[in-house]
């Protein structure tokens, strides 16, 4: 992964890194590399796994929407602490949705913070291959398998950033 690109992202006060894409782009790896540079990360499958376990083996998958929801909740909940206190952070989400997009750069500029929209690209054979490699191991960021037709649906209703987003795209091609 080409993370010399992420190189100018600062943790200065009020700066929110939006983690954006499909399973299998990148989004976590390039999360943590901006923790490790003073970014607080926040993370829904890391909520998840911390506060409810593993998928299909502490509670059931039919479960997972709704824990995923009151994950997003409680870490709003400490977001909007984060952005009131200025405090630099990195939303690892997939942040599929161009309304969501929307509604947490609005958040963040009404408190007077700075937004980047990281648009991690992948192709779906980069995503494929990726997504194989996963999907032998189970952790707080590999819950659950992706199949090639769940990939195929997450595809499907991915709103990818438009230029008006003025999103810092990092193409993956391997």
């Amino acid at each position: 992964m080409d993370l010399p690109a992420i190189d100018q992202l600062q943790p200065t006060p009020g700066h929110v890194v939006m983690m954006c894409g499909l399973a299998g782009s990148g989004k976590t790896t390039c999360a943590k590399a901006l923790e490790a540079r003073g970014f607080v990360r926040l993370s829904i499958d890391e909520y998840i796994w911390a506060h409810f376990g593993r998928f299909d083996v502490d509670y059931p998958g039919s479960q997972y929407e709704r824990l995923r929801q009151e994950a997003e909740e409680a870490n709003f909940r400490m977001f909007e602490a984060l952005v009131r206190e200025r405090t630099a952070c990195v939303l690892d989400y997939s942040f599929w949705s161009l309304a969501k997009r929307r509604r947490y750069r609005q958040f963040v500029e009404a408190a007077g913070g700075r937004v980047t929209l990281l648009y991690l690209r992948a192709s779906a054979e980069v995503l494929r291959k990726r997504l194989r490699i996963r999907n032998q191991t189970r952790s707080a960021n590999a819950a659950f398998a992706i199949d090639p037709a769940t990939l195929e649906r997450f595809v499907a209703g991915f709103e990818e950033p438009g230029v008006d987003e003025g999103a810092m795209v990092v193409a993956q091609d391997a």
